[in-house]
């Protein structure tokens, strides 16, 4: 993970002085390039003290570390992305439509690569094989992760697997208590803490169901009553009606997860995919 993204992870878990450092240095990480400790810690109205145990706590040795690592990373990102040294920055008052889109869009595209290129592939290899061996799929998260759910369902479906996407917690909870052997309850939430997903992959595993967590919190409730967690990574805008660019890093993963299901039964799945495009042409207008 980067030191970036570890940053904009932490921000949601750290104590409240720590997490306001955290804050600062999400929304503008080129303020530690540009600053001195004692600068920093004015800027987060806090102390020395406070910048070097939020150095600990997000696994650097100290602030001179910290420097290097963000300077490092922010230098080899610009590059990457032809952006500005800004790069990383908040979406400003100040900043044209151009220039807004394009953080979006690379904060976007780093998701994907940090999801894919840190994903655990045994727990994904674990998650096809609990999914393929279903005879009943059960998925359920709340707001942007619901689209992300109705995501998956909707390609599990396309291949011929009873995927059920619960509409609400009531109805998730109620399935969940009366699953049986060889079905898989998938549970969707960014921060890994949302109550309704929780109590579903609770419930479910309470009964003896496989499950499986897909969050961007690997301390989370949700991790702990997942068999297989899935792990997303990515570094959210302030500008976030409901979920952006956690929601680009979750479909980037349940691509990924539905690839190696798919994959299982290769003819099958193709011949299904050409079968349901066909059905659902033959309802188009002409």
């Amino acid at each position: 993970m980067s030191i970036q993204t570890t940053i904009a992870t932490a921000a949601e878990t750290l104590p409240p002085t720590l997490a306001r450092i955290a804050r600062v240095v999400r929304e503008n990480p080129s303020l530690i390039v540009d600053s001195t400790i004692n600068e920093l810690a004015s800027a987060c109205e806090t102390s020395v003290a406070s910048v070097v145990r939020f150095c600990r706590a997000i696994g650097v040795g100290g602030y001179a570390a910290l420097r290097v690592a963000i300077a490092t990373e922010l230098g080899r990102e610009s590059a990457q992305y032809n952006q500005p040294r800004g790069f990383g920055s908040e979406i400003a008052v100040g900043d044209s439509l151009r220039e807004a889109a394009h953080k979006i869009a690379a904060l976007e595209l780093l998701a994907i690569e940090e999801t894919i290129g840190n994903l655990d592939y045994d727990a994904l290899a674990g998650a096809v094989d609990a999914i393929d061996g279903a005879e009943r799929i059960l998925l359920f998260g709340i707001g942007a992760s619901r689209l992300v759910a109705d995501d998956l369902g909707h390609k599990l479906l396309r291949i011929g697997r009873s995927a059920i996407v619960l509409s609400d917690a009531h109805e998730a909870s109620a399935a969940a208590a009366l699953s049986a052997t060889r079905t898989v309850a998938i549970g969707v939430s960014n921060s890994g803490a949302t109550a309704e997903t929780v109590r579903f992959l609770q419930t479910a595993r309470g009964v003896g169901t496989a499950t499986i967590g897909i969050t961007g919190a690997v301390e989370s409730p949700l991790a702990r009553e997942a068999d297989r967690t899935l792990l997303t990574q990515a570094r959210e805008s302030r500008f976030r009606a409901g979920a952006m660019v956690s929601r680009i890093a979750q479909l980037a993963l349940v691509d990924a997860l539905f690839i190696g299901v798919a994959q299982r039964r290769h003819a099958h799945s193709v011949h299904a995919l050409q079968r349901t495009a066909d059905a659902t042409r033959a309802l188009r207008p002409t």
